[in-house]
């Protein structure tokens, strides 16, 4: 396959699945600040824009529309969720003879409708709208798509970008200490509360849901089910094996990360959850670029503003 089409599926599904966890955080943490009044908002929303990739400038108070206007419809910001729709499209754009018809009509409809500004009462509606967008795009290349090259190199975006966000999410719990979102709240947003009941039978305590996100294999949003598929489909790309060991660095890195989450002891994790997870997004990061050069290394990767190359 082509490199020019390789990357552009790649970032297809980078850009559908950022475009889907920026809703989901999104939608957690304003919600959050409009159900308790205790929470300073001008910190919150920097601590959470920070999170989200933007450094926000130090002279001017950031309130709830703030972070809507910059991090939902704000199109010339790389993290925005109306950046991710048009970079998704674009990238379609350039593998059209690959994209299928079905799949080409979804982002270039939700694109089109994307808004230029969401009313304050209408927010929860507008990252609603963004989910299901993002979950009809996924269903047309799972439904009918055949699971050959392209499906892997789409898949694989997909994958790296699902343990960011997930990683993002779960650092978005000590934005605000005591007051942070719950861990109830947190398991909902990545749609994931009801199958934590079925696992756990309970109310969700730190170590159990932690535990669920960070390490369960059955769960598609946990950071190490989305690095075991991310893993999978490097070796479809490319199933020579080697006789000494993994040689492919990407694969190597993603390797690495399963390895730490699955043997370092939980306790451990949440003693510095934000910290873990921003090793974890350098280590999604490193590996991503290892991804580049391998299979498209003459192309300029579009990044998260402040990730680590």
């Amino acid at each position: 396959m082509l490199s020019r089409i390789a990357e552009s599926l790649f970032w297809i599904g980078r850009y559908i699945e950022r475009s889907d966890g920026t809703a989901r955080i999104l939608d957690v943490h304003l919600q959050l600040l409009l159900e308790d009044p205790w929470i300073e908002e001008d910190s919150a929303c920097r601590a959470l824009l920070s999170v989200m990739g933007s450094e926000p400038d130090g002279d001017v108070a950031f309130a709830r529309h703030d972070v809507i206007a910059l991090l939902a419809v704000d199109p010339l910001n790389p993290a925005s969720i109306a950046h991710s729709i048009t970079a998704a499209r674009e990238n379609a754009r350039r593998a059209r003879e690959i994209v299928s018809t079905e799949l080409w009509e979804a982002l270039n409809q939700t694109n089109s409708r994307m808004p230029r500004q969401v009313a304050s009462d209408k927010t929860h509606e507008f990252f609603r709208w963004v989910r299901d967008r993002a979950a009809l795009a996924v269903g047309v290349v799972d439904s009918a798509a055949s699971r050959d090259e392209a499906w892997h190199f789409l898949h694989l975006g997909r994958s790296i970008e699902r343990a960011d966000m997930t990683a993002r999410l779960l650092a978005t719990r000590s934005l605000t200490e005591a007051s942070g979102p719950s861990w109830t709240t947190i398991l909902r947003s990545c749609g994931g509360y009801e199958a934590y009941l079925r696992s756990y039978r309970g109310v969700p305590s730190s170590q159990s849901a932690a535990e669920f996100l960070l390490l369960d294999r059955l769960f598609p949003r946990s950071i190490i089910a989305s690095v075991i598929r991310a893993e999978e489909s490097l070796r479809e790309i490319d199933p020579r094996a080697g006789r000494v060991g993994v040689t492919d660095q990407g694969q190597r890195l993603l390797g690495q990360i399963r390895s730490e989450l699955e043997y370092r002891p939980i306790a451990d994790l949440l003693a510095d959850l934000a910290g873990s997870m921003e090793h974890v997004q350098e280590a999604v990061s490193s590996a991503s670029e290892a991804i580049r050069q391998r299979y498209f290394p003459a192309s300029v990767v579009p990044v998260w503003i402040g990730e680590v190359s």
